[in-house]
């Protein structure tokens, strides 16, 4: 069993713009998936695992937040929170949180997924990295037709409407303390920033490649998607003893 000790971090402050009308009165970790907030999907999950030391950082409706999950005994967990008083962008709550030793994790609060985040930290150390981040593979299409040039303007190549494959960020990451000193404390920082920080510092930053279920509650076809596939999946979402 993991140690209870080591950290997790929510993050959960954002305004979900892209998600509304459903966040005009409701913070986006609230939002429900079947008949549960997506986040308390997200902590029975990670209580199931072992990770039961928790930050919330909040701010845009924290205090529904708040008021929702409390202390987070109901669910076997210890939670503290982190409120922001301005927006600080993706990553720059972090400096608001004490004590953060260690390796550590870190997450966005509106994320449907089978990821193991025992293996996720387990490869971390493995790699003696200062950042890992989960990632998945997602297929973007083109919906234009696409030149390839050479010399003088010629056409050498065309493919209409081409599909190309990214591995994409899921927005769960292990971080080293160590680079906590590379955040900037009292304005707005990002995680882009962050890896373009750590890679110019020639920090050791991997992927952690997940060929599981994951999905981004971020739109509203999103959030639709999300609640079809909750209800047929719950068995590989939910721990196993509370799927009914």
């Amino acid at each position: 069993m993991l140690s209870n000790t080591v950290r997790t971090v929510i993050l959960a402050g954002g305004k979900g713009t892209r998600l509304r009308p459903y966040t005009m009165v409701l913070p986006k970790p609230l939002v429900p998936v079947g008949e549960m907030p997506i986040l308390e999907i997200v902590i029975r999950q990670l209580a199931a695992q072992g990770f039961r030391r928790l930050t919330i950082a909040v701010g845009h409706l924290a205090e529904l937040i708040q008021s929702f999950f409390g202390d987070g005994s109901k669910w076997g967990v210890s939670i503290e929170y982190s409120i922001e008083d301005k927006p600080l962008s993706t990553i720059a709550p972090l400096t608001l949180i004490k004590g953060l030793e260690g390796d550590f994790l870190v997450m966005n609060g509106d994320l449907l997924t089978d990821l193991d985040f025992r293996q996720l930290l387990d490869f971390h150390r493995c790699q003696k990295a200062a950042l890992t981040v989960a990632a998945c593979r997602r297929e973007v299409t083109i919906d234009f037709g696409v030149l390839e040039t050479g010399r003088a303007h010629r056409i050498v190549g065309f493919q209409e409407k081409p599909t190309v494959g990214h591995l994409v960020s899921m927005g769960v990451y292990v971080l080293n303390e160590r680079v906590l000193p590379r955040i900037p404390a009292g304005r707005p920082f990002g995680f882009d920033q962050l890896v373009l920080a750590l890679l110019r510092a020639r920090e050791r930053v991997v992927a952690f490649p997940h060929n599981g279920y994951w999905l981004d509650i971020g739109r509203p076809d999103d959030y639709e998607r999300a609640v079809a596939d909750f209800e047929q999946r719950r068995s590989q979402l939910l721990p196993p003893n509370e799927v009914r």
